[in-house]
């Protein structure tokens, strides 16, 4: 190789070089603030929900049944017929080899959704409040006074998802901030052979322990997935900053850079 052609190759190989460095800032600099942002909810005016009323309850007349889930049996005991439409603004998805599901042996309860409705949904600053699930629970703060005046905690639910259909888990399990979902089930009392049991909350009105609706999910889908920018500008600068630091990676393993 001729000297001219050597110094092409390394004029070639320092232009890749500074250009996939370059990349891989820029795509690391939109990465940080759009995952911060990647759950930030439409302003009321751009969200295109329909109209998303209080969920509907009525007398269950199904019997109690057996369900079975990681080898391990429970007794279902429905108590109202209950349908729910709403928005996810936190989420928890359990694994029942760690936590007090797995001292309790619950495999059952697949994931806790918190999910808001009627004027939370339509018309609430929801980016103005921080909403976040605790193991069962699920917690909203705002620092607007203004805010919390205009919040309904009767809009709000914190939802045990139970289900031994493995197709409804995975769907479950998909869930992401600001979907709109919709579900149909009993709101239930479990137990398992080992002691543990679990009620349910049947009013949207009360507070603290035991508050939370246990639903044993009969149909679960997700009816609409919240859009952003910040989703797209988070999804395109992971692939570029993970392209180009393997670009890298793989340059100076073969000691081209």
């Amino acid at each position: 190789m001729s000297l001219t052609g050597y110094l092409s190759i390394q004029k070639d190989r320092i232009v890749l070089k500074t250009l996939n460095k370059w990349i891989f800032y820029s795509a690391l600099a939109i990465l940080i603030p759009a995952f911060m942002f990647r759950n930030s909810f439409p302003e009321p005016a751009e969200r295109q929900y329909p109209p998303l009323g209080t969920p509907v309850q009525s007398q269950s007349s199904e019997p109690a049944f057996q369900a079975t889930y990681g080898s391990v049996k429970y007794s279902v005991e429905p108590r109202y017929d209950y349908d729910l439409t709403g928005v996810v603004v936190s989420r928890a998805f359990h694994n029942a080899k760690f936590g007090l599901h797995r001292k309790w042996n619950d495999h059952l309860n697949v994931a806790d959704l918190c999910v808001v409705w009627g004027d939370n949904a339509g018309m609430l600053d929801l980016n103005a409040f921080d909403f976040w699930n605790g193991q069962f629970t699920c917690n909203v703060s705002t620092n607007s006074d203004q805010a919390w005046k205009t919040f309904k905690p009767d809009e709000l639910s914190n939802n045990h998802l139970l289900t031994d259909d493995d197709a409804i888990r995975e769907k479950i399990q998909g869930v992401k901030i600001g979907d709109l979902i919709h579900l149909r089930g009993w709101l239930s009392h479990y137990a398992n052979d080992q002691g543990f049991s679990r009620d349910t909350s049947t009013t949207r009105k009360d507070r603290g322990n035991g508050a939370c609706e246990t639903i044993f999910i009969r149909r679960f889908e997700v009816l609409d997935s919240m859009d952003s920018s910040w989703r797209t500008a988070y999804s395109v600068s992971l692939l570029f900053t993970i392209g180009t630091a393997l670009i890298w990676l793989v340059a100076v393993g073969r000691g081209s850079w």
